[in-house]
């Protein structure tokens, strides 16, 4: 068990889909509320921080504003990066976001992707010879950014190690689950899972 809270970096940036990166916050921190129930006395387990290319706040997809607890250039050491999507045609050419990525997978011992955030992940390289998947109307899409890249379908989540993709919105949520499965145990995330009142859909090779 960690003597220090593991922090989890879900980055926003404008346009991007609210519950792909709410659905993520929501099993993190309900999971460090039930860790504390569950371990009377030991410290958080998670701290969740939203991160994005600047301070200002950001416009989700549907207009909601999201204000950034960090930012790409000031945040703490991160044991695991979130990656949601939406849309993300200007993402896909932020040349400073997709460094910032690429040099997160040297470092985090974690990198995960809601829906399209695949494809910022595919774009700054990180998915290269990896399988992944991506929501069901982009996976077309996927495949033509990497063409070598192993597309995988119907499957809520890949784990390919230190890079686990989700399908498509909801299906962060699943993921979400399983990342604590790994970072933590199966009984918190089952734990999560029924505060959560989620079914929550496990993927299988």
């Amino acid at each position: 068990m960690p003597a220090h809270p593991l922090t989890i970096g879900l980055l926003i940036f404008d346009e991007v889909e609210l519950l792909d990166m709410a659905g993520p916050y929501e099993v993190f921190t309900t999971a460090t509320r039930m860790h504390a129930r569950m371990h009377a006395g030991a410290p958080p387990l998670f701290t969740v921080r939203t991160l994005a290319s600047r301070a200002d706040p950001v416009r989700a997809r549907a207009g909601l504003a999201l204000q950034p607890e960090g930012t790409l250039d000031a945040h703490p050491p991160l044991d695991c990066l979130i990656v949601p999507g939406g849309v993300i045609d200007a993402e896909l050419g932020n040349t400073a976001l997709l460094a910032w990525i690429a040099a997160q997978a040297r470092t985090v011992p974690l990198l995960a992707s809601v829906c399209t955030g695949a494809l910022l992940l595919a774009q700054a390289g990180v998915l290269d010879g990896r399988e992944a998947t991506t929501h069901w109307e982009d996976l077309d899409a996927l495949r033509r950014l990497r063409p070598g890249l192993r597309v995988v379908e119907g499957r809520r989540w890949v784990d390919a190690g230190p890079v686990v993709t989700s399908a498509g919105i909801s299906a962060g949520i699943d993921m979400s689950l399983h990342l604590v499965e790994r970072l933590h145990s199966r009984a918190l995330a089952l734990r999560t899972a029924r505060q959560l009142d989620f079914d929550w859909t496990e993927s299988h090779d």
